[in-house]
């Protein structure tokens, strides 16, 4: 592993553990070079995958990538990192496990809205003025009357 400080590439682990789930193993590790220390995850990968997005174009599948917009969503709300990551496993898990190696950004994207709003109503309806692509303020007041008109027939049922 390279050492992101100095680019020496033969640092050393120092600790190695599972994560809570255990579907990541967490090391420590330890440049010689610089000092430095550094933490990384080892994480399973079914398949390779690949999003295509709205314009035909097609890059691989980045966890970090998808990491950063929900956690940004769930920025400065009452939720666990934890139940965060959690969610965010769940969607990799059913990605790699669809059987299918393009997915669409819809398919991403409904899985990620499906996700949030289980976590946090507003961390939904932030990621939502992204995902669908909000102009105005009335586009966030449609939504949300959407939302809840969702939740009424909800309780009906």
């Amino acid at each position: 592993m390279r050492c992101p400080f100095c680019g020496h590439t033969d640092t050393q682990v120092k600790d190695s553990r599972p994560t809570e789930e255990h579907h990541a193993i967490r090391r420590r590790r330890f440049c010689p070079a610089c000092g430095s220390r550094f933490t990384t995850f080892e994480r399973v990968q079914l398949r390779e995958l690949t999003v295509v997005k709205k314009d035909g174009q097609r890059e691989l599948f980045d966890r970090d990538k998808l990491a950063r917009s929900i956690f940004l969503a769930c920025r400065k709300r009452p939720i666990e990192d934890e139940r965060v990551e959690k969610a965010l496993n769940g969607i990799q898990r059913r990605l790699e496990s669809s059987g299918e190696s393009d997915i669409s950004t819809d398919t991403v994207g409904e899985m990620v809205m499906e996700a949030l709003i289980a976590l946090d109503q507003v961390a939904y309806v932030r990621y939502a003025s992204v995902y669908k692509n909000f102009r105005e303020a009335r586009d966030f007041e449609q939504f949300v009357e959407n939302m809840h008109d969702g939740e009424e027939e909800a309780d009906t049922e």
